[in-house]
């Protein structure tokens, strides 16, 4: 599981057969599924970049970036 920071925004991504699944992490614990497409070919080291590109308008001066959150 990698945990991100989507422009101030929590997510956690999980690689699946299908691609990746990204998450919206609950405070008790819990994650819902998030309806965002990140296809398979899409490797750990480019999902940052993807992300930026997918999510860039939600993008403020308090919160300028994706970033990955280390374990």
């Amino acid at each position: 599981m990698i945990r991100l920071d989507v422009y101030g925004k929590p997510m956690l991504a999980e690689r699946t057969t299908a691609g990746w699944q990204l998450y919206e992490p609950g405070a008790d614990g819990k994650r819902r599924a998030l309806d965002v497409v990140v296809p398979d070919f899409v490797t750990d080291d480019e999902l940052v970049q993807y992300l930026d590109d997918l999510f860039h308008e939600a993008a403020t001066p308090r919160h300028p970036s994706v970033r990955r959150i280390p374990d």
